[in-house]
Protein backbone atom coordinates (compact mmCIF):
# COMPACT_ATOMS: atom_id res chain seq x y z
CA UNK A 1 0.00 0.00 0.00
CA UNK A 2 2.83 2.40 0.84
CA UNK A 3 4.34 2.01 -2.63
CA UNK A 4 0.99 2.82 -4.28
CA UNK A 5 0.70 6.22 -2.59
CA UNK A 6 2.66 8.94 -4.36
CA UNK A 7 4.42 11.67 -2.39
CA UNK A 8 1.91 14.38 -3.31
CA UNK A 9 -1.07 12.30 -2.15
CA UNK A 10 0.59 11.44 1.16
CA UNK A 11 1.41 15.10 1.81
CA UNK A 12 -2.19 16.10 1.13
CA UNK A 13 -3.39 13.44 3.59
CA UNK A 14 -0.92 14.61 6.25
CA UNK A 15 -2.18 18.20 5.93
CA UNK A 16 -5.74 17.09 6.68
CA UNK A 17 -4.91 15.05 9.79
CA UNK A 18 -5.86 16.26 13.27
CA UNK A 19 -2.84 17.28 15.43
CA UNK A 20 -3.58 14.39 17.83
CA UNK A 21 -3.23 11.88 14.98
CA UNK A 22 -0.34 13.36 13.03
CA UNK A 23 2.31 12.74 15.72
CA UNK A 24 2.42 8.99 14.93
CA UNK A 25 2.88 9.52 11.18
CA UNK A 26 6.62 10.17 11.52
CA UNK A 27 7.14 6.75 13.12
CA UNK A 28 6.06 4.76 10.07
CA UNK A 29 9.18 5.17 7.91
CA UNK A 30 11.90 7.64 6.96
CA UNK A 31 9.94 8.46 3.80
CA UNK A 32 6.84 9.33 5.78
CA UNK A 33 8.90 11.38 8.22
CA UNK A 34 10.42 13.40 5.37
CA UNK A 35 7.07 13.93 3.64
CA UNK A 36 5.38 14.85 6.92
CA UNK A 37 7.98 17.54 7.59
CA UNK A 38 7.84 18.98 4.09
CA UNK A 39 4.04 19.09 4.26
CA UNK A 40 4.07 21.17 7.44
CA UNK A 41 3.36 24.85 6.92
CA UNK A 42 2.89 25.77 10.58
CA UNK A 43 5.16 25.08 13.56
CA UNK A 44 5.15 26.08 17.24
CA UNK A 45 8.22 25.51 19.43
CA UNK A 46 9.03 26.09 23.10
CA UNK A 47 12.77 26.46 23.65
CA UNK A 48 15.24 26.80 26.52
CA UNK A 49 17.76 29.70 26.60
CA UNK A 50 20.96 27.69 26.16
CA UNK A 51 23.64 27.65 23.46
CA UNK A 52 22.73 24.08 22.51
CA UNK A 53 19.24 25.33 21.59
CA UNK A 54 20.69 27.34 18.71
CA UNK A 55 22.27 24.23 17.17
CA UNK A 56 19.10 22.22 17.74
CA UNK A 57 16.87 24.87 16.19
CA UNK A 58 19.10 25.08 13.16
CA UNK A 59 18.70 21.33 12.63
CA UNK A 60 14.93 21.42 13.17
CA UNK A 61 14.23 24.32 10.82
CA UNK A 62 16.30 22.74 8.05
CA UNK A 63 13.75 19.89 7.94
CA UNK A 64 10.74 22.21 7.48
CA UNK A 65 11.46 24.15 4.25
CA UNK A 66 7.90 25.29 3.55
CA UNK A 67 6.88 26.95 6.80
CA UNK A 68 4.43 29.81 6.45
CA UNK A 69 3.69 30.28 10.15
CA UNK A 70 6.22 29.97 13.01
CA UNK A 71 5.86 30.57 16.75
CA UNK A 72 8.91 30.50 19.06
CA UNK A 73 8.59 30.83 22.82
CA UNK A 74 11.55 31.03 25.22
CA UNK A 75 10.58 31.33 28.92
CA UNK A 76 12.33 34.10 30.92
CA UNK A 77 15.75 33.24 32.30
CA UNK A 78 17.66 34.97 35.15
CA UNK A 79 20.70 35.56 32.90
CA UNK A 80 21.91 39.07 32.13
CA UNK A 81 19.98 41.29 29.75
CA UNK A 82 22.90 41.33 27.33
CA UNK A 83 23.11 37.54 27.23
CA UNK A 84 19.42 37.02 26.55
CA UNK A 85 19.47 39.70 23.81
CA UNK A 86 22.42 38.02 22.09
CA UNK A 87 20.65 34.68 22.33
CA UNK A 88 17.46 36.12 20.83
CA UNK A 89 19.39 37.75 18.01
CA UNK A 90 20.99 34.41 17.14
CA UNK A 91 17.59 32.73 17.03
CA UNK A 92 16.10 35.44 14.84
CA UNK A 93 19.02 35.18 12.42
CA UNK A 94 18.37 31.44 12.15
CA UNK A 95 14.75 32.14 11.33
CA UNK A 96 15.87 34.60 8.66
CA UNK A 97 18.19 31.97 7.16
CA UNK A 98 15.83 28.98 7.06
CA UNK A 99 12.30 30.41 6.84
CA UNK A 100 12.26 32.87 3.97
CA UNK A 101 8.65 31.99 3.02
CA UNK A 102 7.14 33.00 6.36
CA UNK A 103 3.93 34.98 6.38
CA UNK A 104 3.49 34.92 10.17
CA UNK A 105 6.15 35.01 12.92
CA UNK A 106 5.49 35.11 16.65
CA UNK A 107 8.93 35.51 18.24
CA UNK A 108 8.69 35.57 22.05
CA UNK A 109 12.33 34.89 22.87
CA UNK A 110 13.53 38.07 24.54
CA UNK A 111 14.32 41.48 23.04
CA UNK A 112 16.05 41.72 19.67
CA UNK A 113 18.31 44.32 18.09
CA UNK A 114 17.63 46.62 15.16
CA UNK A 115 20.25 44.86 13.02
CA UNK A 116 18.57 41.46 13.44
CA UNK A 117 15.20 43.00 12.49
CA UNK A 118 16.81 44.44 9.38
CA UNK A 119 18.11 40.98 8.47
CA UNK A 120 14.63 39.54 9.00
CA UNK A 121 13.07 42.17 6.71
CA UNK A 122 15.58 41.38 3.96
CA UNK A 123 15.04 37.60 4.13
CA UNK A 124 11.32 37.32 4.92
CA UNK A 125 9.75 39.66 2.41
CA UNK A 126 6.29 38.04 2.65
CA UNK A 127 5.69 38.70 6.36
CA UNK A 128 2.18 39.95 7.02
CA UNK A 129 2.08 39.21 10.79
CA UNK A 130 4.90 39.82 13.29
CA UNK A 131 5.07 39.53 17.08
CA UNK A 132 8.33 40.66 18.67
CA UNK A 133 9.95 41.67 21.99
CA UNK A 134 11.72 45.01 22.30
CA UNK A 135 13.67 46.57 25.15
CA UNK A 136 13.89 50.19 26.17
CA UNK A 137 14.99 52.38 24.56
CA UNK A 138 13.39 51.31 21.28
CA UNK A 139 13.08 52.68 17.78
CA UNK A 140 10.06 51.85 15.62
CA UNK A 141 11.03 53.11 12.17
CA UNK A 142 12.21 49.58 11.29
CA UNK A 143 8.53 48.79 10.67
CA UNK A 144 8.93 50.60 7.32
CA UNK A 145 11.18 47.77 6.16
CA UNK A 146 8.20 45.35 6.25
CA UNK A 147 5.92 46.79 3.54
CA UNK A 148 3.54 43.78 3.54
CA UNK A 149 2.96 43.84 7.31
CA UNK A 150 -0.70 43.89 8.35
CA UNK A 151 -0.49 42.72 11.97
CA UNK A 152 2.12 43.93 14.48
CA UNK A 153 2.46 42.88 18.13
CA UNK A 154 5.13 44.43 20.38
CA UNK A 155 6.00 43.43 23.94
CA UNK A 156 8.27 45.90 25.74
CA UNK A 157 10.52 43.93 28.09
CA UNK A 158 12.78 45.72 30.55
CA UNK A 159 13.57 49.31 31.39
CA UNK A 160 16.56 51.58 30.97
CA UNK A 161 17.24 55.20 31.82
CA UNK A 162 15.64 58.17 30.10
CA UNK A 163 19.05 59.64 29.24
CA UNK A 164 19.99 56.52 27.31
CA UNK A 165 16.67 56.64 25.48
CA UNK A 166 17.39 60.21 24.37
CA UNK A 167 20.85 59.16 23.16
CA UNK A 168 19.32 56.48 20.97
CA UNK A 169 16.81 58.94 19.51
CA UNK A 170 19.68 61.31 18.72
CA UNK A 171 21.55 58.47 17.00
CA UNK A 172 18.63 57.75 14.67
CA UNK A 173 17.61 61.38 14.31
CA UNK A 174 14.32 60.75 16.08
CA UNK A 175 13.62 63.64 18.37
CA UNK A 176 9.99 63.70 19.58
CA UNK A 177 8.95 66.53 17.24
CA UNK A 178 11.17 65.64 14.27
CA UNK A 179 10.06 62.15 13.32
CA UNK A 180 8.94 62.00 9.66
CA UNK A 181 5.45 60.60 9.32
CA UNK A 182 4.90 57.53 7.15
CA UNK A 183 1.89 55.61 5.88
CA UNK A 184 1.89 52.09 7.30
CA UNK A 185 -0.46 49.40 6.03
CA UNK A 186 -1.04 47.96 9.52
CA UNK A 187 -4.59 46.74 10.15
CA UNK A 188 -3.98 45.23 13.59
CA UNK A 189 -1.78 46.73 16.32
CA UNK A 190 -1.11 45.08 19.70
CA UNK A 191 1.13 46.76 22.31
CA UNK A 192 2.17 45.56 25.76
CA UNK A 193 4.05 47.49 28.44
CA UNK A 194 3.98 50.98 26.88
CA UNK A 195 4.62 53.93 29.23
CA UNK A 196 3.99 57.65 28.93
CA UNK A 197 7.73 58.38 28.52
CA UNK A 198 8.24 56.05 25.55
CA UNK A 199 9.17 58.70 22.99
CA UNK A 200 8.60 57.78 19.38
CA UNK A 201 5.16 56.25 19.87
CA UNK A 202 3.62 59.38 18.38
CA UNK A 203 5.22 58.50 15.04
CA UNK A 204 3.55 55.09 15.14
CA UNK A 205 0.13 56.55 16.01
CA UNK A 206 0.35 59.13 13.21
CA UNK A 207 1.65 56.61 10.70
CA UNK A 208 -1.11 54.03 11.30
CA UNK A 209 -3.77 55.46 9.03
CA UNK A 210 -6.17 52.52 8.79
CA UNK A 211 -5.96 50.10 11.74
CA UNK A 212 -9.05 48.00 12.38
CA UNK A 213 -7.86 46.35 15.60
CA UNK A 214 -6.12 47.96 18.58
CA UNK A 215 -5.03 45.91 21.61
CA UNK A 216 -3.31 47.42 24.67
CA UNK A 217 -2.06 45.26 27.54
CA UNK A 218 -0.42 46.38 30.81
CA UNK A 219 0.17 49.85 29.41
CA UNK A 220 0.75 52.80 31.77
CA UNK A 221 0.63 55.33 28.96
CA UNK A 222 0.52 55.73 25.21
CA UNK A 223 3.99 57.23 24.82
CA UNK A 224 5.33 60.67 23.90
CA UNK A 225 4.58 62.15 27.31
CA UNK A 226 1.02 60.92 27.45
CA UNK A 227 -0.38 63.24 24.77
CA UNK A 228 -3.50 61.82 23.10
CA UNK A 229 -3.30 64.15 20.08
CA UNK A 230 -1.31 61.70 17.95
CA UNK A 231 -3.16 58.70 19.35
CA UNK A 232 -6.55 60.04 18.24
CA UNK A 233 -5.45 60.08 14.60
CA UNK A 234 -5.40 56.29 14.39
CA UNK A 235 -8.82 55.76 16.02
CA UNK A 236 -10.92 56.70 13.02
CA UNK A 237 -12.05 53.45 11.44
CA UNK A 238 -11.05 51.18 14.35
CA UNK A 239 -13.53 48.31 14.74
CA UNK A 240 -12.07 46.28 17.62
CA UNK A 241 -10.43 47.51 20.85
CA UNK A 242 -9.03 45.47 23.75
CA UNK A 243 -7.80 47.09 26.99
CA UNK A 244 -6.25 44.61 29.44
CA UNK A 245 -4.86 45.82 32.77
CA UNK A 246 -4.51 49.44 31.60
CA UNK A 247 -6.13 51.15 34.60
CA UNK A 248 -4.14 54.38 34.34
CA UNK A 249 -5.20 55.11 30.73
CA UNK A 250 -8.45 53.24 30.19
CA UNK A 251 -10.73 56.20 30.95
CA UNK A 252 -8.83 58.47 28.56
CA UNK A 253 -8.86 55.87 25.79
CA UNK A 254 -12.60 55.22 26.22
CA UNK A 255 -13.31 58.96 26.13
CA UNK A 256 -11.41 59.36 22.85
CA UNK A 257 -13.20 56.33 21.42
CA UNK A 258 -16.59 57.80 22.31
CA UNK A 259 -15.65 61.12 20.69
CA UNK A 260 -13.81 59.92 17.60
CA UNK A 261 -14.70 56.33 16.73
CA UNK A 262 -18.12 55.67 15.24
CA UNK A 263 -16.97 52.42 13.64
CA UNK A 264 -16.30 50.50 16.89
CA UNK A 265 -17.96 47.07 16.84
CA UNK A 266 -16.09 45.10 19.54
CA UNK A 267 -14.82 46.24 22.97
CA UNK A 268 -13.00 44.27 25.67
CA UNK A 269 -12.02 45.80 29.02
CA UNK A 270 -10.30 43.64 31.64
CA UNK A 271 -9.12 44.64 35.12
CA UNK A 272 -9.14 48.40 35.03
CA UNK A 273 -11.25 51.52 34.82
CA UNK A 274 -13.28 53.89 36.97
CA UNK A 275 -17.02 53.60 37.37
CA UNK A 276 -17.52 57.17 36.19
CA UNK A 277 -15.34 56.74 33.09
CA UNK A 278 -17.08 53.52 32.08
CA UNK A 279 -20.53 55.02 32.64
CA UNK A 280 -19.66 58.07 30.56
CA UNK A 281 -18.52 55.85 27.68
CA UNK A 282 -21.64 53.68 27.78
CA UNK A 283 -23.86 56.77 27.75
CA UNK A 284 -22.01 58.92 25.20
CA UNK A 285 -20.65 56.44 22.65
CA UNK A 286 -22.75 56.41 19.47
CA UNK A 287 -21.19 53.44 17.68
CA UNK A 288 -23.17 50.31 16.81
CA UNK A 289 -21.35 48.04 19.22
CA UNK A 290 -21.92 44.32 18.58
CA UNK A 291 -19.55 42.60 21.04
CA UNK A 292 -18.89 43.62 24.66
CA UNK A 293 -16.54 41.65 26.92
CA UNK A 294 -15.95 42.90 30.49
CA UNK A 295 -13.97 41.56 33.46
CA UNK A 296 -14.39 44.29 36.05
CA UNK A 297 -14.99 42.78 39.52
CA UNK A 298 -15.36 46.07 41.42
CA UNK A 299 -15.97 48.61 38.64
CA UNK A 300 -19.14 47.36 36.94
CA UNK A 301 -22.61 47.74 38.45
CA UNK A 302 -26.25 47.96 37.42
CA UNK A 303 -25.94 51.58 36.26
CA UNK A 304 -23.54 50.44 33.57
CA UNK A 305 -25.75 47.56 32.46
CA UNK A 306 -28.78 49.83 32.26
CA UNK A 307 -26.80 52.29 30.11
CA UNK A 308 -25.72 49.43 27.84
CA UNK A 309 -29.36 48.30 27.54
CA UNK A 310 -30.38 51.78 26.40
CA UNK A 311 -27.47 52.66 24.12
CA UNK A 312 -26.25 49.38 22.61
CA UNK A 313 -29.32 47.55 21.36
CA UNK A 314 -27.35 46.10 18.43
CA UNK A 315 -25.27 43.85 20.72
CA UNK A 316 -24.98 40.26 19.53
CA UNK A 317 -22.44 39.12 22.14
CA UNK A 318 -22.20 40.00 25.85
CA UNK A 319 -19.52 38.46 28.07
CA UNK A 320 -19.18 39.25 31.79
CA UNK A 321 -16.52 37.72 34.02
CA UNK A 322 -16.22 38.02 37.81
CA UNK A 323 -18.58 41.00 37.93
CA UNK A 324 -19.51 40.98 41.61
CA UNK A 325 -21.59 44.16 41.84
CA UNK A 326 -24.20 43.50 39.17
CA UNK A 327 -27.63 42.17 40.12
CA UNK A 328 -30.59 40.57 38.43
CA UNK A 329 -32.14 43.98 37.78
CA UNK A 330 -29.43 45.01 35.34
CA UNK A 331 -29.24 41.64 33.61
CA UNK A 332 -33.00 41.40 33.19
CA UNK A 333 -33.06 44.88 31.63
CA UNK A 334 -30.40 43.72 29.19
CA UNK A 335 -32.38 40.57 28.40
CA UNK A 336 -35.51 42.57 27.57
CA UNK A 337 -33.63 45.17 25.48
CA UNK A 338 -31.74 42.58 23.44
CA UNK A 339 -34.31 39.83 23.23
CA UNK A 340 -34.28 39.71 19.44
CA UNK A 341 -30.56 40.07 18.74
CA UNK A 342 -28.30 38.62 21.42
CA UNK A 343 -26.70 35.38 20.21
CA UNK A 344 -23.91 34.92 22.78
CA UNK A 345 -24.10 35.31 26.56
CA UNK A 346 -21.32 34.57 29.05
CA UNK A 347 -21.71 34.93 32.82
CA UNK A 348 -18.41 33.48 34.01
CA UNK A 349 -17.82 33.30 37.76
CA UNK A 350 -20.63 35.79 38.33
CA UNK A 351 -22.22 35.05 41.69
CA UNK A 352 -25.46 36.77 40.67
CA UNK A 353 -26.22 33.51 38.84
CA UNK A 354 -26.27 31.70 42.18
CA UNK A 355 -27.46 34.63 44.31
CA UNK A 356 -30.79 35.34 42.60
CA UNK A 357 -33.15 32.39 42.04
CA UNK A 358 -35.13 32.57 38.81
CA UNK A 359 -32.69 34.89 37.03
CA UNK A 360 -31.53 32.30 34.50
CA UNK A 361 -35.10 31.23 33.76
CA UNK A 362 -36.03 34.85 32.98
CA UNK A 363 -32.97 35.32 30.77
CA UNK A 364 -33.76 32.11 28.90
CA UNK A 365 -37.33 33.24 28.23
CA UNK A 366 -36.14 36.64 26.91
CA UNK A 367 -33.09 35.49 24.97
CA UNK A 368 -34.55 32.75 22.80
CA UNK A 369 -32.08 33.41 19.94
CA UNK A 370 -29.02 32.44 21.98
CA UNK A 371 -26.55 30.26 20.11
CA UNK A 372 -23.65 30.40 22.59
CA UNK A 373 -23.93 30.20 26.39
CA UNK A 374 -21.03 30.20 28.86
CA UNK A 375 -21.74 29.71 32.58
CA UNK A 376 -18.27 28.44 33.51
CA UNK A 377 -16.93 28.51 37.08
CA UNK A 378 -20.25 29.16 38.78
CA UNK A 379 -19.48 26.47 41.32
CA UNK A 380 -22.78 26.71 43.21
CA UNK A 381 -25.03 26.66 40.13
CA UNK A 382 -27.69 23.97 40.68
CA UNK A 383 -29.59 21.77 38.25
CA UNK A 384 -32.93 23.47 38.88
CA UNK A 385 -31.70 26.95 37.91
CA UNK A 386 -29.72 25.71 34.91
CA UNK A 387 -32.50 23.49 33.52
CA UNK A 388 -35.07 26.29 33.91
CA UNK A 389 -33.01 28.35 31.45
CA UNK A 390 -32.13 25.53 29.13
CA UNK A 391 -35.70 24.60 28.23
CA UNK A 392 -36.04 27.96 26.46
CA UNK A 393 -32.69 27.84 24.63
CA UNK A 394 -33.45 25.50 21.75
CA UNK A 395 -30.97 27.06 19.30
CA UNK A 396 -27.78 26.59 21.33
CA UNK A 397 -24.78 25.29 19.38
CA UNK A 398 -22.06 26.08 21.94
CA UNK A 399 -22.41 25.44 25.69
CA UNK A 400 -19.64 25.84 28.28
CA UNK A 401 -20.08 24.67 31.87
CA UNK A 402 -16.47 24.17 32.97
CA UNK A 403 -16.06 24.21 36.74
CA UNK A 404 -19.80 24.08 37.53
CA UNK A 405 -19.38 21.58 40.34
CA UNK A 406 -23.00 21.73 41.49
CA UNK A 407 -24.45 20.29 38.29
CA UNK A 408 -25.35 16.60 38.15
CA UNK A 409 -26.52 13.98 35.65
CA UNK A 410 -29.92 15.67 35.52
CA UNK A 411 -28.34 18.64 33.74
CA UNK A 412 -26.91 16.37 31.04
CA UNK A 413 -30.26 14.64 30.52
CA UNK A 414 -31.93 18.03 30.06
CA UNK A 415 -29.23 19.08 27.58
CA UNK A 416 -29.80 15.96 25.47
CA UNK A 417 -33.57 16.61 25.41
CA UNK A 418 -33.72 20.40 24.94
CA UNK A 419 -30.62 21.21 22.88
CA UNK A 420 -30.54 19.00 19.79
CA UNK A 421 -28.38 21.48 17.86
CA UNK A 422 -25.39 21.45 20.21
CA UNK A 423 -22.05 21.16 18.42
CA UNK A 424 -19.49 22.17 21.08
CA UNK A 425 -19.78 21.33 24.80
CA UNK A 426 -17.35 21.87 27.69
CA UNK A 427 -18.11 19.96 30.91
CA UNK A 428 -14.62 19.71 32.36
CA UNK A 429 -14.34 19.78 36.17
CA UNK A 430 -18.04 19.17 36.72
CA UNK A 431 -17.72 16.69 39.57
CA UNK A 432 -21.43 15.91 39.82
CA UNK A 433 -21.68 14.67 36.22
CA UNK A 434 -20.91 10.96 35.83
CA UNK A 435 -19.90 8.70 32.93
CA UNK A 436 -23.38 7.27 32.31
CA UNK A 437 -24.81 10.76 31.74
CA UNK A 438 -21.97 11.67 29.37
CA UNK A 439 -22.63 8.48 27.39
CA UNK A 440 -26.34 9.26 27.14
CA UNK A 441 -25.59 12.77 25.97
CA UNK A 442 -23.10 11.67 23.28
CA UNK A 443 -25.53 9.05 21.97
CA UNK A 444 -28.42 11.52 21.76
CA UNK A 445 -26.68 14.60 20.30
CA UNK A 446 -26.88 14.31 16.50
CA UNK A 447 -24.97 17.55 15.74
CA UNK A 448 -22.17 17.11 18.30
CA UNK A 449 -18.69 17.85 16.92
CA UNK A 450 -16.54 18.56 19.99
CA UNK A 451 -16.80 17.70 23.67
CA UNK A 452 -14.37 18.59 26.45
CA UNK A 453 -14.60 16.15 29.35
CA UNK A 454 -12.30 14.03 31.53
CA UNK A 455 -11.24 10.79 29.86
CA UNK A 456 -12.34 8.85 32.95
CA UNK A 457 -15.94 9.85 32.18
CA UNK A 458 -15.87 8.43 28.67
CA UNK A 459 -17.21 4.88 28.40
CA UNK A 460 -16.18 2.57 25.58
CA UNK A 461 -19.61 3.10 24.04
CA UNK A 462 -19.20 6.89 24.14
CA UNK A 463 -15.71 6.67 22.62
CA UNK A 464 -16.94 4.42 19.84
CA UNK A 465 -19.85 6.72 19.04
CA UNK A 466 -17.61 9.79 19.06
CA UNK A 467 -15.13 8.11 16.72
CA UNK A 468 -17.89 6.96 14.35
CA UNK A 469 -19.42 10.46 14.17
CA UNK A 470 -16.01 12.22 13.98
CA UNK A 471 -16.60 13.97 17.29
CA UNK A 472 -13.42 15.55 18.69
CA UNK A 473 -12.92 14.57 22.33
CA UNK A 474 -10.53 16.64 24.48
Amino acid sequence: MDSLLCDELLQEIFQKLQPSSSSSVSLVSKRWLHLYRTSKTSLSLRLTPHNSTIRSLSSVLSHYPFLISLSLLVPPDPTSDTAITNFSNHLLLLVSSFCCQLHSLRFLAGPVSLSSLNSLSTACTHLTSLGINLSRPFCLTWVLKFPSLKELSIWVCYEEGVEQANEVHMEYGLFPNEEPDAELGLESLSLSGIRADDWGMGWLWRSCRRPKKLHLRSCEGIGDGGSFSSFVRCLHGVQEVELRTCRSIVDGVLLKLAENCGSLMSLLVYDGGSREGLLRFFRECHCKLQKLDLRLPLDLNNDHLLAVAVNFRSLSSLRLQSCCLVSGEGLKALGIAMSSGLEELALINCDVVEREPGLLATLGQNLRQLRKLDLSYNEMLLDKEFISMLVSCNYLVDLRLRGCKGLTNAAMISMSKSCKRLENVDIMNCGGIQAEAVELFVLNSPQLRKVQVEESKLSDVAKSRASHKFVEVI
